[in-house]
């Protein structure tokens, strides 16, 4: 398996351009605040000041989890497939708000424990029907992490866009998450776990005790790829996978809540510059994602105190995207207005 080279989108005379441009607004200095920063990180991204958005898409990956006989989540795993049919339904809210912003979802089937079949609107990945359970043996095999990571960049290999949103299910995946944090990071694991689903304190302290259980099982796993494949699920390594390319491929990376953070986690261990393509769409309710994001020294656009995953954050943080390539693109600036500058 090749792991995409990811360039950083550092170049000085290109952000000095932006500088000026976004600064030669009709508007005081920064007073459009972090829509200034990342229409200036989309020049960059995309190396130009003629910055653009085309056909954004959002990628739901989902699979299920052998943890889940640990008794980590407040809902049995069958919710799995019923959530991708309901998204295959259009009944989620993903669903309703991919559509209201004009975006194109792709569901996926990374590895979910339930033949769908041939279905329209479902693209069938699927590595298994399920990961181990990491409590007791790796979650994957490394072929199979490696499968996994290669499907993500095949399935990114694919779209036309240039802006591309991540989101997930999977009934275990919190659990998952926080183990990957918690390996990667070194941040105490009672620090990383959450509520996930709806887990009760002392179901949050067993989840913690458990994660805790398997890191010490799997103490030899160090290297970012063999902490995947202990403790990631399909969804995860096919995210990373797909975020990696993504980055390769100069497109913006709208980042989702906890679960997607955690597979850029994993995809910044292998290649720190895919942090450059990264807008944090919000700051998730889940326990430990406010860490997560600054173990990352990011910032994330909204805090609307969202837990749900299916990128729904990244869905709502896209308005802001258009809001800020078409401040650069479409706003007058001083001279074009004839409107005078600050005098001092």
């Amino acid at each position: 398996m090749q792991i995409p080279t990811i360039s950083s989108t550092k170049n000085d005379a290109l952000a000095s351009q932006l500088d000026a441009a976004i600064n030669n607004k009709t508007k005081p200095l920064g007073s459009l605040g972090v829509l200034e920063t990342v229409a200036k990180q989309i020049g960059l991204i995309q190396q130009t000041t003629q910055v653009e958005l085309k056909q954004p898409a959002i990628l739901v990956f989902a699979g299920d989890h052998g943890v889940c006989a640990e008794g980590i989540s407040a809902f049995p795993q069958s919710v799995t497939w019923q959530m991708v049919e309901n998204f295959l339904a259009n009944g989620a809210a993903i669903n309703v708000f991919a559509r209201q912003n004009g975006c194109k979802l792709h569901v996926i089937d990374a590895g979910v424990n339930h033949d769908f079949g041939p279905r329209d609107g479902l693209a069938s990945r699927k590595m298994g029907p399920g990961t181990r359970n990491f409590a007791a043996e790796p979650a994957m095999t490394a072929q199979q992490c490696a499968a996994a990571l290669e499907a993500g960049m095949g399935l990114v290999a694919e779209l036309e866009g240039n802006v591309i949103g991540f989101g997930e299910m999977g009934i275990g995946n919190t659990t998952a998450a926080a183990a990957l944090m918690h390996k990667l990071t070194q941040i105490p694991a009672a620090n990383c776990v959450g509520a996930g689903t709806g887990l009760t304190a002392e179901g949050v302290l067993h989840k913690q005790r458990v994660i805790e259980a398997a890191a010490a099982l799997h103490a030899s796993a160090t290297e970012p790829l063999d902490v995947l494949a202990t403790f990631g699920g399909f969804e995860i390594a096919m995210m990373a996978g797909a975020m990696l390319k993504a980055a390769e491929r100069r497109m913006v990376l709208l980042i989702d809540g906890f679960i997607v953070t955690s597979a850029l986690l994993v995809a910044a261990r292998l290649q720190p510059a895919i942090l450059d393509y990264c807008v944090f769409s919000h700051c998730s309710d889940e326990s430990g994602h406010k860490q997560l994001l600054g173990n990352l020294n990011a910032r994330a656009l909204l805090q609307l105190d969202l837990r749900l995953g299916e990128g729904t954050g990244s869905a709502l943080a896209l308005p802001l995207l258009h809001a800020a390539v078409n401040f650069l693109r479409e706003m007058a600036t001083f001279e074009s207005a004839q409107v005078s500058e600050k005098s001092a």
